[in-house]
């Protein structure tokens, strides 16, 4: 089995400090987060950005800015812009952190309902473009998927050239609007992606440290943070991104599942070795 690779998603684009004061908007709190997560464990830091108010942005500047932080803090860490941005974003807008060359973004393989009138939209031709754009750059997606539906677009894509093989898929679970975060649906989403693809789980609210089990004792990786979760445990507020990236640690420890390094993490996924 393959050693363990976390991902820390440090603030997402919903989630606000009237949720959890700690999550972060500035460059500065980014870059904190991203290197409290590095230094507990995390291989991945998966990056949205805000403005200093929280605002969501997809603004290339901003993240440059939080690229060149997070960098300075712990450079050989793996950072993997969002190309979903938020709800009711343009694709250009969403598309802006490709063309800093992260070795990493993801690319989410479907619609999604989001609660109330919100809707994700990834339509197919979406899909296929944001695919060929990243592989004309030598990005490694990571897949998202949301529902068993989306995996099978997935394959397709692959098969027809827009997502290269093998691929690496984040199974989102307990999203309202997505699939459930239950065992059976963490078993029913892995057995269906092709032989050879590596995966992650990100359970969403109660369904975190569940699926954060089930991916260490399945053999795959694991994705935690105030993108997906805000608590340590029931009622009890998370300090930091750091404070989840520990409590997985501590699991995969109990497991007997080490923990992968940025470079070990390259070479799992693939991705080209560190210059």
């Amino acid at each position: 089995m393959d050693k363990l690779i976390i991902t820390a998603c440090i603030c997402g684009a919903e989630v606000t400090k009237e949720h959890n004061p700690a999550v972060p908007y500035t460059v500065e709190e980014i870059a904190n987060e991203a290197y409290g997560a590095y230094k507990a464990g995390a291989s991945i830091i998966h990056l949205h950005v805000r403005y200093d108010d929280g605002t969501p942005t997809q603004d290339v500047e901003r993240f440059r800015e939080c690229f060149e932080a997070i960098r300075a803090k712990c450079p050989d860490v793996i950072i993997q812009p969002s190309t979903g941005g938020a709800v009711g974003m343009s694709n250009d807008e969403r598309l802006q952190p490709i063309t800093l060359m992260p070795e990493m973004a993801t690319l989410d393989c479907g619609t999604c309902n989001f609660g109330g009138d919100d809707i994700f939209v990834n339509t197919e031709n979406m899909i296929k473009d944001f695919g060929e754009k990243m592989i004309a750059r030598g990005i490694k997606p990571e897949v998202e998927v949301f529902d068993k539906g989306m995996i099978d677009m997935a394959n397709r894509l692959c098969k027809k050239g827009y997502i290269k093989a093998p691929m690496h898929f984040d199974f989102v679970m307990g999203v309202n609007g997505g699939i459930s975060g239950e065992p059976r649906d963490l078993i029913f989403m892995k057995e269906s992606i092709p032989q050879g693809s590596t995966w992650t789980v990100a359970g969403v609210g109660r369904y975190e440290f569940p699926m954060a089990v089930m991916g260490i004792l399945m053999g795959g990786h694991v994705r935690v943070g105030f993108e997906d979760n805000v608590y340590l445990s029931k009622g009890v507020l998370a300090k930091s991104n750091a404070e989840l990236v520990e409590k997985v640690v501590r699991l995969a420890k109990e497991f007997g599942r080490e923990i992968a390094t940025p470079d070990e993490a390259r070479e799992i996924l693939g991705l080209a070795p560190r210059k």
